[in-house]
């Protein structure tokens, strides 16, 4: 433990401490503050997980990258969830006649992990439940918050008996149709908004081969684009791949156009044929799972004085193009810990100071997980597409330190989101220049392209963007 932790916890009181949702980042958040030296009550309105089993309806795959894996390592759970994840070092995209594509993610070795949802957070709970300063309570329905008397009306889901509880400082993380959240948005002044995007997504699976053989490549996200809908593939251990449909809820192609068994199995074999022979329960899942939609939900303030404060979904849902979710509400845990670590019980200026940092990069992420959708779903198989990635990695290892890309800057680096979109949209104009100057790989060495490179790098330093 730092010296800064260290003093922090003894700063701090035992005065108790309240969260609103023991899913991914609610659990994550309880470790962080009893850490602190807290007392933590964590309610959840679900069954235990662990004895429950997996909810229906929610991805089983999640992608952990730089930001997920620092607040991990930061409660001492990183190395164990590292053992049981799956390195992803790049994209592989499949076309309609089966032809294989590869981009890679980063520099060598640098790779995103397929991590189950529910193994991690049964890993984080079981963590929560070995600490004596965390009370865990399950089927602990949030029904209202009285701002005004410092009040919990929690719903028992087994007895349908309703309890008053005090708080004092609460933590909602109860997702991105939290309850919490619902209070706030009835207080003077608030800003909130939710936009659904056209498209739902139903999880599929690609089975396991022989003996747990991975049947397509183990350390790849597979990507099927198809221009207005996609199909992606994450390894599990067993060696069979989650997949994820994202599909127009209307249209021709759509949902609402997939009523049989028969239509289902005709139009993957057209659109995705290589993928159809691995998925032998392909029309029992696509009728059994259900489809989930895809909403982004902005708000602020995301503090009520220093009562109440949002993190996670509660405060920033967004879509899940970017695999960022998580990783930017574990990254919410780690920046409120260094608010802690600075602030000690100061919770009104750590809320604050959290919602002014975070709110920037919270709109920055959402508007990039939009946008990763589109690259995804179309850009990835365009073949102009795929050689300017390739101009950029030979710029970056020209000019290392000063071109970093888009992708890694948010992935595998701790820059602020609102920060790397920023230096994203500078890098896509420079590219918008050097692109027409290219016709394949080794245009990059022409003399021309040299010095514009060269001009547009010494600009870039001159404006000091990094």
């Amino acid at each position: 433990m730092s010296d800064t932790t260290a003093s922090a916890v003894t700063e701090s009181t035992s005065e108790p401490l309240t969260v609103m949702g023991a899913g991914l980042v609610g659990s994550l958040l309880a470790l962080y503050l009893a850490q602190r030296g807290h007392q933590v009550e964590v309610f959840e309105r679900r069954s235990d997980l662990r004895k429950a089993g997996i909810v229906e309806g929610r991805s089983i795959n999640l992608a952990l990258s730089d930001r997920g894996w620092r607040a991990l390592d930061g409660v001492g759970i990183g190395e164990q969830i590292r053992r049981v994840g799956i390195p992803m070092y790049g994209r592989v995209m499949h076309d309609v006649h089966g032809n294989l594509t590869h981009q890679a993610y980063g520099q060598d070795n640098q790779a995103i992990f397929s991590v189950s949802r529910a193994g991690l957070n049964r890993a984080l709970l079981d963590l929560a439940e070995a600490d004596p300063r965390i009370t865990l309570r399950f089927t602990k329905q949030c029904q209202n918050v009285d701002l005004a008397k410092h009040t919990l009306q929690l719903r028992d889901g087994n007895t349908g008996q309703v309890e008053t509880v005090p708080f004092r400082h609460l933590f909602g993380t109860d997702g991105a149709f939290s309850a919490v959240r619902s209070v706030l948005q009835k207080t003077d002044r608030y800003d909130y908004s939710q936009k659904y995007l056209e498209y739902g997504y139903k999880e599929l699976t690609i089975a396991a081969g022989t003996d747990g053989a991975w049947q397509i490549e183990k350390n790849a996200l597979h990507i099927w684009p198809r221009g207005q809908y996609m199909m992606i593939a994450l390894p599990n251990l067993d060696g069979s791949f989650n997949c994820t449909l994202f599909f127009p809820f209307e249209g021709p192609h759509s949902f609402a156009s997939q009523q049989t068994g028969e239509q289902v199995r005709t139009f993957f074999e057209e659109v995705f044929p290589d993928a159809v022979p691995l998925m032998p329960e392909l029309e029992t899942e696509y009728f059994e799972n259900p489809t989930g939609s895809l909403v982004t939900i902005r708000c602020f303030p995301w503090a009520f004085d220093d009562d109440v404060l949002l993190l996670g979904d509660a405060s920033h849902a967004i879509v899940p193009f970017y695999g960022q979710g998580m990783n930017a509400g574990f990254e919410d845990c780690t920046v409120l810990n260094e608010l802690m670590g600075r602030y000690g019980s100061d919770w009104l200026t750590i809320f604050r100071e959290f919602q002014q940092q975070r709110k920037p990069d919270a709109d920055a992420i959402a508007d990039l997980a939009v946008y990763n959708f589109e690259e995804m779903r179309d850009r990835v198989a365009d073949p102009r597409f795929l050689l300017q990635k390739k101009i950029e990695s030979r710029i970056s290892a020209q000019f290392p330190g000063q071109w970093l890309s888009l992708y890694s800057q948010v992935t595998f680096s701790h820059i602020p989101y609102a920060e790397a979109l920023t230096n994203g949209r500078q890098q896509e104009q420079i590219m918008s220049r050097v692109m027409p100057l290219i016709q394949d790989e080794a245009d990059y060495e022409r003399p021309e392209v040299q010095e514009l490179v060269r001009q547009e790098m010494a600009r870039r330093e001159q404006e000091k963007v990094f």
